[in-house]
């Protein structure tokens, strides 16, 4: 693939995430995300640094989103707190990122004020939910009626991200319409899921279980959506996947000429003033 013009494409802030390694502290973003959108979305991601303010604020995030033609929350190891939609924690929920929360729940908010593409994977989904006051099953697994959705993590990469089971688009919705009504399979790695949905969503997809597996954003502009499973995981090779990721970015490269557009019109605009005087 040619990159030489990848600084053209859409900017696309992606959430990081913090871990522990030797004593210190590092932002990461996993490799397979990154490929999807460069490859499947046609975007640059720009990693979303997790620069948290004693106070809980990020001072860098309104920059930022200035700058930027969409939004990507990834999946993560890590669960979003249960204290951000007041729940006690179940022995289950034992892996917090404070910092990621902090900004994702800041940022999704604001990206949607902006009309921003928001494109939503696994943990990511789960946190648009809580941004928008839904509250999530911290363990599926121990819900009555719902299957255990988690990853085997003795097995390899590729047994752990086969699929695992099917999913329902919702008639009539968004991700039918991108994906068509039928049933497809996907795959499932993730111990948590939506309990309550939050206000302003819909939900797009559900699980034989019955457990929400796609959400979007009621009446948005533009795309906001959320899934439950990974399809950065070998994008290439799955129509599903290709088809959401392209999606994504085609929504990135209109905003990015709806935005360029206002800033030549505005300049425009500017000079004609300037002259006239």
């Amino acid at each position: 693939m040619d990159y030489s013009s990848r600084a053209k494409n859409p900017r696309v802030l992606v959430i990081s995430c913090m871990r522990q390694q030797n004593g210190l502290a590092y932002q990461v973003v996993g490799d397979k995300y990154l490929r999807a959108l460069v490859e499947g979305a046609g975007v640059l991601p720009l990693m979303l640094p997790l620069i948290v303010d004693q106070d809980g604020h990020c001072p860098l995030l309104d920059d930022a989103l200035a700058l930027a033609d969409g939004l990507f929350l990834p999946g993560s190891y890590s669960n979003v707190s249960p204290d951000r939609y007041d729940a006690a924690r179940h022995p289950d929920n034992q892996h917090a990122d404070e910092a990621r929360d902090a900004l994702a729940l800041a940022a999704i908010p604001r990206a949607l004020a902006l009309n921003l593409p928001v494109f939503a994977v696994c943990r990511g989904m789960q946190e648009l939910n809580v941004a928008q006051g839904g509250t999530l099953h911290q363990s599926v697994r121990s819900v009555e009626g719902y299957d255990d959705h988690r990853e085997d993590p003795t097995t390899s990469l590729d047994a752990m991200y086969a699929p695992a089971h099917a999913v329902t688009p919702v008639a009539g919705a968004c991700l039918a319409s991108l994906l068509g009504q039928g049933r497809f399979q996907v795959n499932s790695l993730h111990a948590q899921g939506i309990d309550r949905l939050g206000a302003g969503l819909t939900v797009e997809a559900h699980a034989d279980d019955g457990l929400i597996e796609a959400i979007s954003v009621t009446g948005y502009p533009g795309f906001a959506m959320g899934v439950q499973w990974h399809p950065e995981w070998q994008h290439d090779k799955s129509r599903q996947s290709q088809t959401l990721f392209r999606a994504f970015g085609d929504a990135c490269r209109d905003y990015r000429a709806r935005r360029q557009a206002t800033v030549i019109d505005a300049l425009i605009d500017a000079s004609a003033t300037i002259f006239s005087a």
